[in-house]
């Protein structure tokens, strides 16, 4: 089955200010959170995923997932 993505307007104008390797580790982790629908809390719930200098904030949905917010301690 393929999933949705959708980003909050905030969260597109934080990405567009990452550093690369900020960049690449907030898209992986969203790649990565996308790929395992199995651990995405029940739809309409919502989850944050921590990586080494990053998190996310996200919703779950029966077709995929919004992301709302995101940090980057760079």
């Amino acid at each position: 089955m393929t999933y949705r993505v959708d980003l909050a307007v905030r969260v597109e104008d934080a990405l567009a200010e990452l550093p690369a390797d900020g960049l690449r580790e907030v898209m992986e982790m969203i790649a990565a959170i996308l790929a395992r629908p199995g651990s995405w809390p029940t739809a309409g719930g919502w989850d944050l995923r921590f990586a080494p200098r990053s998190w996310v904030a996200f919703v779950a949905y029966a077709d995929g997932i919004e992301v709302y917010d995101l940090g980057w301690a760079g």
